[in-house]
């Protein structure tokens, strides 16, 4: 986090504050809500991790529909349940445990039937295993 903002631009530019280098020193952090995503093919199957920390695997929600793999998760924003106690004022609030809304387009080589899920320590990792493929029989042809 740059706690120190160089101010030695001759010219200074509307673009600086979009192109931050890290999204804790943007304005209204709290925007923020979609998690990192990490993505590995393997020899058999290919992972997607999801860092959502802080929510149950009971406001995940999974889906494969069209070669489309669709994750998203409904938080409740939990200013239901305080209504009689005192409002609470954050002077900075980076925990952000907001819904979220992610699609991946998968490739044709993924078998969709057996799709897994596993959610630990706040990672989301869905395992996408790879369809066989088909062997092609060799065959010897002789020459007459």
């Amino acid at each position: 986090m740059n706690l120190i903002k160089r101010n030695d631009n001759w010219l200074p530019s509307l673009l600086d504050e979009l192109f931050t280098e890290n999204r804790l020193d943007t304005p209204n952090y709290e925007n923020f809500s979609i998690p990192a995503v990490n993505i590995q093919e393997k020899n058999t199957n290919f992972v997607v991790q999801l860092a959502v920390p802080g929510l149950s695997k009971e406001n995940l929600s999974i889906e494969v529909e069209d070669d489309i793999l669709k994750i998203s998760a409904d938080v409740a924003s939990g200013n239901e349940d305080n209504k009689t106690e005192d409002k609470i004022k954050f002077t900075r609030k980076e925990f952000n445990y907001n819904g979220f809304k992610r699609s991946f387009t998968l490739p044709e080589n993924v078998n969709v039937e057996n799709v897994n899920a596993s959610y630990e320590n706040g990672v989301l990792e869905i395992t996408l295993p790879k369809k066989e493929e088909e062997k092609v029989l060799k065959r010897m042809v002789e020459i007459s």
